[in-house]
């Protein structure tokens, strides 16, 4: 991983050209492609996520609108559409909104939209926007203006549900072929206050964690192993049963001994438009 880059930005068409090269499996929206793990690997980590999720939004009226902003192939947007009245899902990477398209054929409660997250402008209320990994392929300030186009047009005691990877502390840009913003669970904080949203909860995402340790397992295998003689295929599928079976003890062997493995990590962020700016939208409502 690249060192802390305080003031780097991310260069957008580097960003948009690895998404419409990527493969549309449940795999290659996760980064774990590449590592020797099968597809049960997504699909553990998609079901362990989704029971996270259901706790996080369980206070909502399910008879709103959910915003799926970069939705990938469809999973999280099929499971909305499971469980609320409408889902407007936007994806702007085209083999992966290829397949988000045929994934929603079944429910007729999805519109879905081939579109760049930086042109998305709302055009109705919604009672939940979930960003599942968006704001790490923003840079800041793009990052504040798409917040800043949400917020009016969140129904009241909507929030705002981000699933994004992070580091320890400060931020650090990955540049090169693939590139992404890796932010502190604080600096999220600030940048999220700075909108005008409270931050209601941040929850650890765990079944992320668990696969970032295979998946940086698998690297250092790669690092001092040589070619013919990694295995991967083989090596993956040991990995990843070994992490399954020995959940949780293995997690908690890291934070245990104070080691900061793995390096990345992510988190889930429950935000809510401030009281003072819903005073403020109120009022502004009341005078037109």
């Amino acid at each position: 991983m690249t060192q802390p880059q305080e003031n780097a930005n991310i260069d957008y068409s580097r960003v948009n050209q690895y998404w419409n090269n990527a493969r549309p499996s449940i795999l290659g929206p996760y980064m774990m492609d590449g590592f020797g793990f099968p597809a049960s690997a997504g699909l553990f980590r998609f079901s362990a996520e989704k029971a996270i999720v259901q706790q996080l939004i369980q206070s909502l009226d399910r008879d709103g609108t959910v915003l799926d902003l970069g939705c990938g192939i469809g999973y999280w947007t099929e499971y909305f559409a499971q469980n609320f009245q409408k889902v407007i899902a936007i994806e702007s990477s085209r083999p992966l909104y290829d397949a988000l398209k045929q994934k929603c054929l079944p429910y007729s409660n999805i519109k879905t939209i081939h579109g760049n997250v930086e042109k998305f402008e709302p055009e109705e209320s919604y009672k939940l926007v979930f960003l599942g990994g968006m704001l790490m392929y923003l840079n800041e300030n793009d990052v504040n203006i798409l917040l800043q186009k949400i917020i009016p047009a969140l129904q009241p005691g909507a929030i705002i549900l981000c699933r994004e990877s992070t580091v320890r502390n400060g931020v650090i840009t990955r540049k090169g072929e693939y590139q992404a913003v890796y932010r502190s669970v604080q600096t999220y904080e600030n940048i999220f206050r700075k909108c005008g949203l409270d931050v209601i909860r941040v929850k650890k995402n765990a079944p992320y964690i668990l696969m970032q340790m295979g998946c940086e397992l698998i690297k250092k295998w790669k690092s001092i192993v040589p070619d013919p003689l990694q295995l991967i295929p083989i090596a993956g599928h040991l990995l990843y049963w070994g992490l399954r079976l020995g959940n949780p003890w293995v997690m908690s062997i890291a934070e245990k001994m104070g080691i900061a493995f793995p390096a990345l990590e992510n988190h889930f962020f429950v935000l809510r438009v401030s009281e003072r700016n819903a005073i403020n939208k109120k009022r502004d409502s009341a005078g037109h």
